[in-house]
């Protein structure tokens, strides 16, 4: 029984996986909660404040996910699997919890986004535009300038 379960969650993942490419991967994503988040902090040159926040959502983004990991297995260890009906009414239920952390992975990304100066976002947008993706929309924040000046 377990042999069938990861062969049928090796399929679901290929498909939906394609899917996941092709439709929602053209959304312009940093995947803060992925394993680039260094890379992410040096590329933009990330304040202590905006690590800080990048942490956060890291950590509410990998309990999330962890809650529907369980819930995805859960799914396959419960759900009838006998006949081509029941594996196509698992497959949807699968995509519904796949999607959900998609939608988790990009609201965490568009908080993040959301405390980026205006070079860091003209930068982010940037890199978007040269990979072909739709940037998040977000408004830049202003920092105040934390050195004053010379008198």
């Amino acid at each position: 029984m377990r042999k069938r379960t990861k062969l049928i969650t090796a399929i679901l993942t290929l498909l939906f996986g394609f899917g996941y490419f092709f439709g929602s991967a053209q959304s312009c994503t940093l995947d803060i909660g992925g394993s680039g988040f260094q890379q992410i902090a040096s590329l933009f040159q990330l304040n202590e404040e905006q690590k800080a926040t990048m942490e956060t959502l890291r950590g509410e983004l990998q309990v999330s996910n962890k809650s529907v990991q369980d819930e995805i297995q859960k799914l396959f260890d419960e759900h009838p699997q006998s006949t081509q009906e029941e594996l196509l009414q698992l497959a949807e239920k699968y995509k519904v919890l796949k999607q959900k952390m998609v939608n988790s992975s990009w609201e965490a990304d568009k908080r993040f986004l959301e405390t980026f100066n205006p070079k860091q976002y003209q930068l982010y947008l940037d890199l978007c535009r040269e990979a072909i993706r739709e940037p998040i929309k977000i408004i830049p924040v202003s920092y105040k300038d934390s050195i004053s000046p010379e008198e």
